[in-house]
């Protein structure tokens, strides 16, 4: 599948929010021998976060070294580590704001599965990325991958084009204090590997 574009970034990130439902998610990791390993994901669910009108945003208080990404070029991923424990996954993505990302809040695993278990010491498939924290573990995603360029189809991390989903619906953003009316959570309402748990989900085949 293609690469998206930077182009697909530059736009108005709570677009680039829904419409990432439906895309896959990308990890390249080099094992002992030299050889890559593919790891990807559907997203299922996404959140936008933007500038100073957002006061849940990381930018809404203006650039830090922690935030830059979010003011830089569109299409770069913006890694941070929170709560103490755990990292998430962004892609910077604005069109006019000064500032902008949208963070991957859940994927069904495709390829990669075997590996994903064994780096979340665990079996069941619903608890390997259903979770910005989680997915982050699985997928071996950490601030070494903060600024890489996601456009680039050598990356580390990209986000592939992918068929859309029927229906995407907006909700609430997860887990903030501030700005909680806002509609900027983006959902795929079928999956059952979102963070807010619903069905469980169907036995997976292992790639």
């Amino acid at each position: 599948m293609l690469t998206l574009a930077r182009s697909f970034y530059q736009r108005p990130t709570t677009e680039v929010a829904r419409d990432l439902i439906g895309k896959v998610l990308v990890r390249r990791l080099d094992d002992d021998g030299g050889r890559s390993n593919r790891l990807s994901g559907i997203i299922v669910e996404t959140e936008a976060y933007g500038h100073a009108e957002d006061p849940a945003s990381h930018a809404c208080r203006g650039m830090t070294e922690r935030n830059r990404v979010m003011f830089g070029e569109a299409g770069m991923a913006y890694v941070y580590f929170t709560y103490g424990n755990h990292h998430c996954i962004n892609v910077s993505a604005r069109n006019g704001a000064p500032a902008g990302a949208v963070l991957i809040r859940s994927i069904e695993p495709v390829d990669g599965i075997k590996e994903m278990r064994r780096r979340r010491g665990l079996d069941d498939p619903y608890l390997l990325t259903t979770g910005p924290g989680r997915l982050a573990q699985a997928m071996n995603i950490t601030r070494r991958q903060n600024g890489v360029d996601m456009t680039d189809p050598e990356s580390e991390i990209t986000i592939e084009d992918g068929p859309a989903r029927e229906t995407v619906m907006a909700t609430a953003r997860i887990g903030i204090s501030k700005a909680t009316d806002v509609q900027w959570r983006f959902v795929d309402p079928a999956s059952a590997f979102l963070s807010r748990k619903r069905a469980r989900p169907a036995s997976l085949q292992v790639k």
